[in-house]
């Protein structure tokens, strides 16, 4: 099914707010989206708005294919990402709770990689970069570099939480 420019967000929305109305129903208790559903939302993104070729789910290495180029995408809501090794491509997205995104890092894998590349691995095999980093590196990519965008993200919907406590009111999702 094609991504709905206007369905998407929509479900974006409603998901985060149900995160926050059960934040609101268990104090203390997070119910915040991750792991696998972030990282799927991100692939249709770059599917939809970059025209990649997804591989199937899981695949080692790289989520999805350019034109020339294999491509890793990557995403959070928080302010880091983990990278087990350097892509060729990487697209670094920050998932917003209004149903947008926000590309952090369009680039070359190996000038990311370059920063964790010589130190120890972590127990979980994963080297964590932080998405200021990855802005600063931004600045850097030039154009020619960049995985273009063949469509333009339509204006999105503020999100309307639940909850003024809940962490995604707050900045901290």
């Amino acid at each position: 099914m094609p991504l709905d420019e206007a369905r998407f967000p929509q479900l974006i929305r409603e998901l985060y707010q149900t995160v926050a109305r059960l934040e609101e129903m268990f104090p203390g208790r997070p119910f915040t989206p991750d792991g696998h559903m972030v990282g799927s939302l991100a692939e249709c993104y770059a599917e939809y708005y970059y025209g990649l070729k997804l591989y199937e789910c899981s695949n080692a290495g790289h989520d999805a294919r350019g034109t020339d180029i294999d491509v890793e995408i990557k995403a959070t809501q928080r302010s880091r990402v983990a990278l087990r090794s350097g892509p060729q491509k990487l697209l670094v997205f920050k998932i917003c709770a209004n149903g947008s995104f926000e590309e952090v890092y369009n680039g070359n894998g190996e000038r990311v990689w370059a920063l964790v590349a010589d130190k120890k691995m972590p127990s979980n095999g994963q080297h964590q970069v932080s998405l200021a980093r990855l802005r600063e590196l931004m600045k850097y990519v030039p154009e020619i570099e960049r995985i273009v965008r063949v469509r333009a993200q339509e204006s999105i919907q503020p999100a309307v939480l639940a909850s003024p406590a809940s962490p995604l009111r707050q900045g901290r999702a």
